[in-house]
């Protein structure tokens, strides 16, 4: 069957053509007709060349985009318009993108240590009425840190009424605030706030005052951080304590002093409510018209009223004070006159000086130099602002009525010292340190170097009626057993160039550097010579030669034991031994602050009472101070008494030195004193209720001046007077201050001294002689013989010893003294006065000058005053001062 299959059909001569490459087209399609199986091809395929059909595949539609802008299905300015699809996508798109990085930057940030600024706190020192005195040290803002509890309550609500409504329950920031601020700021317009509470906290606790995106942005931040960590009554505190309120105060105690002169905690509603304006522009509301001054007063004062008003109708409206205690408040609560702080100048900085030495250097305060220079503390002094002033207008009053530097020579370079002390309390309550704290840093109420002279006297007194003489069989160091305290009517020698003895009657030897023996020959004040007195004469009449053998007889290192008891201090009294026999006399240095302490002793019947400046202090609310009355009972009252009742003789006596006090009109016990050369003088006294001490000496002190040129100058000529002793200008000081300062003080009378001690006869002294006794011829004839025997016995003991004895090496002359002589004539004192022998090279005494005064002379006070030490009361002492010092001045 297969063979029968056709053909194909043969081609018709043309050979078929080869393949062309190309894909070939696809067939035709054909539209089927109906039922008869064939298709019929589109009119398309017919109309295409001959026999060829195609057809034109239709375009997919276009990919979506993502983001379909520009608008794909739009032209011309509609497709670069976003849909209302686009923009919400935007809008949540951006609001995540901020909230994220927010988030983020919020946790990251930590809430950084407030700024230096911020912590910038001064010192306040307060006069001993609870008054300010100055504003000083620490650092360079005046502000005081106090705590939340400190804070008034009214100043609280006052500032939520005013500032930030919402400020307890807010979360710290206000964005509606922020935003008007922000967009202010960037249209060139004038700087808002539109901070929170919170917010101003941050400010000035954390960032700086500047005005930019940046600030604000790290402000958003860390506000919301401290609202979440922080209590509110801590940022409340902080923001109190750091806001500026104007006068240079910063935070809320700087502000209730510059305005109304008290503490915080103190103001009231009324004072608080205008404080609180001061918070919206300080120099726009002061009523003294700030930085514009007198001129913008009233227009202040007036602005500031409104603002006061509106403040306490804003407390009534958030809920914080009821409308019949807004009634009560009627009359606007006017604030002081500005003042500006008071700089150091006149006595504020010896004053400041000494309550800083005594904070610093009490070992039961736990204040120190760094402490203190960090500010931020509250200390309250002892000194009496009145009294302070009294006692400086009394120099000033001497100063312009008897000086005169410009037109005598012997003018130049005078300086006083002087200091007031409570008996039988301690505390300082007025100082003179110098004219100017400014000008001259020493304070020479503190310590000068001056040596004291004959007011050192009462304390061989008083070691003579408490410890008592040696006896002269014992040895140098002896017992209280073996001691006899005497009476102050004991009897001693006034002999002018009085041959001064040991304790056990020999001759007291020195010794020079060359090893030659000199002995000692005490002068009296123009060679006054009263014979056998009673040791109250001898101190009424300021006589040395009595208590320069007493306290040979006692030993000076009793005597000293004795002064450092009544309060002076052991390091300014330099050797006390029996090789210095002139220390009876006052070589010693304590200055007028002890001075004055170691008497109110006596006034205190034998209490003693260390001096104090501070009676407490704080910081930041917190005390770090509190000072507790403490006295030490060295002297039994019947001691102190007497010597109280010989002092009164100084002043009541016929020949008193003190005389000049019986103007006082009261009760006063007092001692004068001057020094070898006139190189100082003293005059200290009390009354039951004040002990006072002036000193008066020259002493250059001018940087002009090398350190080692500086030494004290004779007093001479100073004042046109022949000589300045205790009795004339120091006591004219002494009576200017106590006048004034003790006018309301009752006139009470010292304590009644009982009987004390022994009436014992000094070495040196005449033997008493009995009532002759009634007998014959004969037997007063021989006994006018036994006592001429005695009286030659007597004057072999008084001859010059021989050129070159061996004395005991305890009676030699202190190790470094170049002066020590065997010459004892009476020209040594002369020729050697203040050249470094005990007392002056015999030279000194204190006796009646121009019938009313005591002139005391003794050694050298010695050259420069040098510095040393500070004691806990904040009392130099004193240091080398390159000049022989303790063993060349004590006067009679």
């Amino acid at each position: 069957m297969s063979e029968h299959r056709r053909k194909p059909p043969q081609s018709r001569g043309r050979r078929a053509a080869a393949p062309s490459g190309r894909r070939a087209a696809p067939p035709p399609q054909r539209e089927e007709s109906g039922g008869s199986g064939h298709r019929r091809a589109t009119a398309s395929s017919a109309a295409e060349g001959t026999g060829r059909r195609s057809r034109r595949r239709p375009e997919p539609p276009p990919k979506k985009r993502f983001i379909d802008y520009p608008r794909a299905q739009h032209t011309g300015a509609r497709r670069w318009l976003p849909s209302w699809k686009q923009i919400l996508g935007s809008a949540i798109l951006f609001m995540g993108l901020l909230v994220g990085l927010i988030g983020i930057a919020y946790a990251m940030v930590d809430i950084p240590d407030p700024n230096k600024a911020a912590e910038s706190q001064k010192n306040v020192y307060y006069w001993a009425d609870g008054s300010e005195m100055v504003v000083a040290g620490g650092g360079e803002y005046n502000r005081q840190i106090i705590p939340f509890n400190e804070i008034p309550t009214d100043m609280v609500d006052s500032v939520v009424a005013a500032e930030n409504a919402t400020f307890w329950e807010d979360p710290g920031v206000d964005l509606k605030g922020i935003a008007r601020a922000v967009v202010n700021m960037a249209q060139g317009g004038d700087t808002q706030s539109g901070s929170t509470i919170t917010q101003q906290y941050v400010k000035n606790m954390y960032l700086d005052q500047s005005q930019t995106l940046s600030r604000k942005f790290k402000e958003l931040l860390i506000s919301v951080k401290v609202a979440s960590d922080v209590p509110k009554e801590e940022i409340m505190a902080g923001y109190l304590n750091t806001a500026y309120f104007g006068r240079g105060a910063y935070g809320i105690q700087a502000a209730a002093r510059a305005y109304y002169d008290k503490d915080a905690k103190d103001l009231d509603a009324n004072e608080c409510a205008y404080l609180t304006t001061l918070l919206k522009g300080a120099d726009l509301y002061d009523t003294s018209g700030g930085t514009g001054g007198a001129e913008r007063a009233e227009a202040n004062t007036e602005r500031a009223t409104n603002q006061w008003v509106t403040v306490l109708d804003r407390r009534v409206a958030v809920g914080n004070m009821e409308l019949a205690e807004r009634n009560e408040y009627t009359e606007f609560p006017m604030p002081q006159d500005y003042k500006p702080s008071t700089d150091l100048a006149g006595q504020i900085g010896y004053l400041k000086e000494l309550a800083d030495s005594y904070l610093i250097n009490n070992d039961d305060i736990d204040v120190d130099a760094d402490k203190l220079a960090q500010g931020g503390y509250s200390i309250h002094t002892t000194f009496d602002q009145e009294m302070v002033k009294q006692m400086e207008d009394a120099v000033q009053q001497v100063i312009d009525d008897n000086l005169d530097p410009e037109n005598r020579e012997a003018d130049e370079h005078v300086q006083f010292g002087g200091a007031a002390v409570v008996p039988g309390d301690g505390a300082v309550v007025a100082i003179y340190g110098g004219h100017n704290y400014l000008e001259h840093f020493l304070n020479n109420a503190n310590n000068a170097g001056a040596q004291v002279g004959s007011t050192f006297k009462p304390f061989v007194l008083a070691a003579a009626m408490r410890d008592g003489v040696r006896d002269p069989d014992g040895p140098a160091d002896q017992p209280d057993e073996d001691r006899t305290p005497i009476s102050p009517d004991s009897i001693y020698s006034s002999e002018n160039d009085l041959l001064i003895r040991n304790y056990d009657g020999e001759i007291w030897y020195g010794e020079d550097e060359d090893g030659e023996p000199f002995t000692w020959e005490q002068r009296n004040f123009e060679e006054g010579d009263k014979g056998d007195i009673t040791l109250r004469k001898a101190m009424e009449i300021s006589a040395n030669s009595p208590f320069v053998q007493l306290g040979m007889e006692i030993g000076p290192a009793k005597v000293a034991e004795a002064a450092i008891d009544a309060g002076l201090l052991e390091s300014t009294l330099g050797p006390a031994n029996d090789t210095v026999p002139t220390f009876a006399l006052g070589v010693s240095t304590p200055g007028p602050i002890r001075m004055a302490t170691a008497y109110a002793t006596f006034a205190a019947s034998g209490e003693q009472a260390d001096p104090y400046f501070v009676t407490h202090a704080e910081r930041e609310g917190v005390a770090v101070y509190e000072h507790e009355s403490k006295v030490e009972r060295h002297f039994e009252a019947n001691v102190a008494d007497n010597v109280t009742d010989v002092l009164l003789g100084v002043v009541n006596g016929e020949e008193g030195s003190a005389r000049k006090v019986q103007e006082l009109g009261k009760p006063a016990a007092a001692k004068t004193g001057t020094t070898d050369e006139n190189n100082s003088a003293w005059f200290v006294g009390y009354t039951p209720y004040l002990s006072t001490a002036v000193g008066m000496w020259r002493f250059p002190d001018s940087e002009d001046i090398p350190p080692e040129d500086r030494r004290f100058l004779s007093m001479f000529g100073t004042a046109g007077m022949p000589k300045i002793t205790g009795g004339s200008l120091p006591a004219e000081i002494w009576m200017g201050f106590m006048r004034e300062a003790t006018k309301n003080d009752p006139p009470d009378e010292f304590p009644k001294p009982g009987k004390i001690g022994e009436e014992y006869r000094g070495i040196g002294t005449q033997p008493e002689e009995p009532d002759p006794p009634v007998t014959e011829d004969t037997e007063e004839t021989e006994e006018a013989e036994v006592d001429e025997e005695q009286e030659e016995e007597r004057d072999e003991e008084t001859e010059t010893p021989p050129a070159d004895p061996d004395p005991d090496p305890t009676d030699s002359c202190q190790p470094g003294d170049p002066t020590c002589s065997n010459d004892s004539s009476g020209s040594q004192g002369g020729d050697n006065a203040g050249s470094g022998l005990p007392g002056g090279a015999n030279a000194g005494n204190e006796g009646a000058s121009n019938g009313d005064e005591g002139a005391d002379s003794g050694a050298d006070a010695g050259a420069d005053a040098g510095s040393g030490d500070t004691d806990s009361a904040g009392n130099a002492n004193n240091g080398d001062s390159g000049s022989p010092g303790w063993w060349s001045g004590g006067t009679g």
